[in-house]
């Protein structure tokens, strides 16, 4: 193990590493051990290379962890996972000067085999989820960015190779998010690189008594819906600075 991969040992806190920036006229101020206590939140470590990964996320991206913009997710000694909140993403498109709307959906397929792109999360009960689309667009070019989405593909799946939580109980919303989320990367590339909501990265391991995953509490997603179980063990996908 590196020094970089070493557990944070928290020294007082006029020694700390410190990492500041401004986000319109708000200060932002970032240490270990105000990164462990209340953006972890819980007593696995976060190692001093997780801590510089997301602070220079933080910092480039000008999000902010207090309004639950993004996350870091810790879960043992796996390695920590990065999230950020759909709403962020969606905020940032939007004060965009070329941001020049969207419009997003799923796709599904009828009884007789035809396949529909429907606005919305809608999904008659005869038909089948088998997709999300998105389409953005930019003030500065003639062609919207159009992304589909395959559930077969995109959805995620436990270790017994069941839907997690929130895609058994809201799989059209999970889709579509997916969908959307990826047209604005693709559309904004310079504004999202090393952007990924909760949708695009895997579960973090947890066990029974681990808390639940921080972006189920997110107003968008129920998390009293069903199964109130954390999903099963999988490994959490990394972001490394070359995203950034």
């Amino acid at each position: 193990m590196t020094n970089d991969e070493k557990a944070v040992t928290i020294p007082p806190e006029k020694e700390e590493l410190t990492v500041e920036y401004m986000i319109d006229d708000n200060k932002i101020k970032l240490t270990p051990s105000i990164v462990q206590r209340f953006i972890v939140g819980n007593d696995n470590k976060i190692t001093l290379a997780e801590f510089k990964m997301f602070t220079e996320l933080c910092k480039v991206r000008k999000l902010n962890p207090f309004l639950k913009e993004v996350y870091l997710i810790k879960y043992g000694d796996s390695p920590a996972t990065i999230v950020v909140g759909k709403d962020a993403i969606l905020r940032r498109a939007e004060q965009h000067p070329q941001y020049d709307g969207k419009e997003s959906g799923v796709i599904t397929r009828t009884q007789d085999g035809e396949y529909k792109n429907r606005e919305g999360c809608f999904v008659p009960e005869e038909e089948t989820l088998v997709g999300g689309w998105a389409k953005v667009y930019r003030k500065d070019r003639s062609h919207p960015e159009v992304v589909t989405v395959s559930f077969k593909e995109a959805s995620s799946k436990d270790r017994s190779g069941n839907p997690t939580r929130s895609w058994a109980t809201m799989p059209a919303t999970m889709i579509e998010k997916v969908a959307k989320v990826r047209a604005l990367r693709e559309a904004f590339p310079e504004q999202f690189s090393g952007m990924y909501d909760e949708t695009e990265v895997q579960t973090p391991p947890t066990s029974k008594n681990a808390p639940t995953p921080p972006w189920d509490e997110i107003p968008f997603i129920d998390a009293n819906e069903g199964n109130t179980e954390p999903d099963e063990k999988k490994e959490p996908k990394k972001i490394s600075l070359n995203d950034v």
